[in-house]
């Protein structure tokens, strides 16, 4: 592997990381795209590229979730009860739309992955919120509740693991809308961003191993393994950073930027995999 190509993925990892700790973000946003346009350059193949892409990232979330987790669960701000009727469904959501993701193209996963990410971009440009729901007592007492619990987390799961993200776009709002306190709700969703994320790696990388054809340098199922490290390494630190930075920078207009990168990189990946037709004059 090049100095140029280590170079790539630890300025990356940095970018991420910062992005992470200054806007409350997972990195699947910025990762697949840009990751999908560094492995085409690599020569992976248009067949898997994406998959990788996505594995790929998964693997460097379940480092950062991780992390992200124990200091929500230091300032007890995770709801246990939740997560304990919340977590069975978030795995087996993740890692069985794994193999969904492994049996579709790339340009599928792709044209998944922009949708998405359309619908994030437009929640933190504008703001929007989901109501509380006008029946806000929640209690995982009941068995209604718990058996929702269930079919929204596997639901989160699944969706999560098609676009490599921690879950927190989807768990988040959703807690909310139940009547769950928004800090409850941020390191409740947290805490199952972790099993998550090892979940989604496991799957992305066992269904690799499967339905791989090539065997691409570095590449473990569909896990870029040097690029999993080389991000993490240097994400792990730098997030600490941008969280530190929120007190000082416009965060809200920020993020407008950052939702206008995020489709800007969507639309590239879809370029790269010749998704958008490209005008001649």
């Amino acid at each position: 592997m090049s100095i140029s190509l280590i170079l790539i993925f630890l300025s990356l990892g940095a970018f991420v990381g910062l992005m992470a700790g200054l806007l409350g973000i997972g990195g699947g946003g910025i990762l697949v795209p840009l990751l999908t346009t560094i492995f085409l350059s690599q020569h992976i193949p248009t067949e898997n590229v994406v998959h990788i892409a996505l594995g790929t990232s998964m693997a460097c979330i379940a480092f950062t979730s991780f992390a992200s987790f124990r200091a929500h669960h230091a300032n007890r701000a995770v709801d246990w009860s939740l997560v304990k009727y919340m977590a069975p469904g978030i795995v087996i959501g993740t890692f069985s739309a794994t193999f969904i993701a492994a049996m579709v193209s790339s340009k599928v996963l792709a044209i998944f992955f922009v949708c998405f990410m359309a619908y994030v971009s437009m929640q933190m440009m504008f703001k929007l919120q989901v109501r509380p729901s006008s029946n806000t007592y929640f209690t995982t007492q009941s068995l209604v509740h718990r058996v929702e619990l269930l079919f929204a987390a596997l639901l989160i799961g699944a969706i999560s693991a098609l676009v490599s993200i921690g879950g927190g776009s989807l768990t988040v709002p959703y807690l909310g809308w139940r009547g769950i306190d928004i800090k409850k709700a941020i390191g409740t969703s947290a805490a199952v961003g972790f099993p998550l994320s090892v979940a989604g790696s496991l799957g992305y990388l066992l269904n690799g191993w499967w339905y791989a054809e090539s065997n691409t340098p570095f590449v473990f199922g569909f896990i870029h393994l040097p690029a999993v490290l080389l991000i993490s390494l240097v994400s792990i630190f730098t997030a600490p950073i941008g969280a530190n930075l929120t007190k000082k920078l416009p965060v809200n207009t920020i993020k407008k930027i950052f939702a206008l990168l995020l489709l800007s990189l969507s639309l590239k990946m879809l370029l790269s995999l010749d998704l958008l037709p490209i005008v001649t004059w």
